[in-house]
């Protein structure tokens, strides 16, 4: 397959076709990919396919042109649905289509919609559906983003590209809506934590450490706002436990108002999890904790000065497990609560 110049797709305006992954995380990080493929193909028109709930944060992605609902449910085959939907794009006459995910039934959407380059990674018996298919180097491509910015260049990468961090927009009328809505103030010092883990426990730092270091942040003159899901709304009540400097918003605002209230904040305590890139992408300092997983593979994307890594590369870790094999969850269990409400005040000392 012959793939074009700079040059001469410059004067031919590429229109690309991303099949989005499916995950809030994944999400933010395919912004560098679809950065990277507006600093290599300046004036390129960028359509993303991803699920309906993820379009709200990709209007929030100054490269993109439009996102696209993909009606179909996740996990779900939908064979007739995505022809449907891919013979009605066809008008919009796509040159290119890179298809993050590796699953067969992805690749269905670009196919149908005659997309004339389709690439991705070999998976699930994909011939035919894609014609640019890439062997996955994991050696060279140790981390995901470095992944999805690979699919931005031809088959032929000898070292891993840079990788833009991605950033998210912030709509200061929405955030000034949301404040007045739950009635936040920010006369003190904003600490935003995400408690969730929608992996599972292996990756949650425990409750009762959240709670800790909230209460010795207050105590310091800080407030703390818990974000999150309905499904956290639990985990949050027990952190705030009453106290009114805790401010439990888990399942009271929508995904994309997170980025609003994650830029009010001085700082942030997550887990690794799709909030956390969120937060990274929002510009704000971030402190991560690291349980089953590693930054190795998932990094917050932002700069050195703005992120704090709490990982103890225990023996056993990382086991990519949702839940603990050995029962203990020391890789999370021995990360203290002062270290990290050290490395928080310590930095906004007066």
């Amino acid at each position: 397959m012959e793939h074009m110049t700079t040059e001469h797709t410059n004067s031919l305006t590429r229109r690309y076709l991303i099949v989005g992954p499916s995950w809030i995380g994944d999400m933010v990080m395919a912004q560098s990919l679809f950065i990277t493929l507006r600093q290599l193909y300046p004036g390129c028109v960028i359509d993303v396919l991803a699920p309906a709930w993820s379009l709200p944060i990709i209007k929030r992605m100054p490269e993109i042109n439009r996102g696209i609902a993909a009606d179909v449910g996740h996990g779900e085959f939908s064979f007739f649905k995505r022809r449907a939907l891919g013979s009605s794009l066809k008008a919009e006459k796509y040159t290119h289509a890179i298809v993050i995910p590796r699953s067969w039934k992805s690749a269905l959407v670009p196919f149908f919609a005659g997309v004339p380059v389709r690439t991705g990674y070999k998976g699930e018996m994909r011939f035919g559906l894609l014609n640019d298919i890439r062997k996955l180097n994991r050696d060279l491509l140790k981390q995901t983003v470095q992944r999805y910015v690979a699919l931005a260049y031809p088959n032929d990468l000898q070292q891993a590209p840079v990788i833009p961090f991605p950033r998210l927009q912030v709509d200061k009328n929405n955030q000034a809506r949301l404040l007045d809505k739950l009635g936040l103030k920010l006369d003190k010092p904003v600490v935003c934590m995400m408690p969730g883990a929608e992996y599972g426990p292996a990756k949650q730092w425990p409750l009762e450490y959240y709670a800790k270091l909230a209460v010795s942040l207050t105590d310091s003159g800080w407030q703390v706002w818990l974000l999150g899901s309905v499904k956290d709304k639990a985990a949050g009540g027990s952190i705030a436990n009453g106290n009114s400097e805790i401010v439990n918003l888990c399942g009271k605002t929508q995904l994309v108002d997170t980025v609003d209230l994650l830029a009010c904040a001085k700082s942030v305590v997550s887990n690794d999890s799709g909030l956390m890139h969120v937060a990274a992408a929002v510009g704000v300092d971030i402190n991560v904790i690291y349980g089953s997983s590693t930054p190795d593979y998932t990094p917050p994307l932002t700069d050195d000065d703005k992120k704090k890594i709490f990982y103890l590369r225990l023996s056993c870790s990382p086991c990519f497990k949702r839940v603990c094999p050995l029962g203990h969850t020391n890789c999370l269990k021995e990360i203290g609560y002062g270290e990290i409400y050290r490395t928080i005040t310590g930095k906004y000392e007066k």
